[in-house]
């Protein structure tokens, strides 16, 4: 992996934990990733929505103590999951991207 990717996709993680920790800002009470649903992320819209995704890839990928990726790979998973949320928004996101990525 290039040195430009490592950082784009350290990029887009911090962005995404970011993104959320903003969002929760209203309410002072610790969030946690399973708190939030599929219709929570489709509700995002354009870039804001493609954060959530990519912090949810990253966030797994950081879980599973892996550190490669294939862009290709998250591309499809990445339709796929949208797929599956807008089938069921009550699912736990961080459920349907952990079944994607089985």
């Amino acid at each position: 992996m290039t040195p430009s990717c490592k950082v784009a996709f350290s990029a887009a993680a911090f962005i995404g934990v970011l993104g959320v920790s903003l969002v929760s800002a209203q309410d002072s009470k610790p969030r946690t990733i399973e708190q939030y649903l599929c219709k929570d992320v489709m509700r995002e819209s354009g870039a804001d929505r493609n954060v959530a995704i990519a912090f949810l890839h990253g966030f797994l990928l950081g879980k599973s103590g892996g550190s490669t990726f294939d862009l290709e790979i998250l591309h499809k998973q990445t339709n796929e999951f949208i797929e599956r949320c807008l089938d069921n928004p009550g699912e736990k996101s961080v459920d349907v991207m952990s079944k994607i990525k089985g």
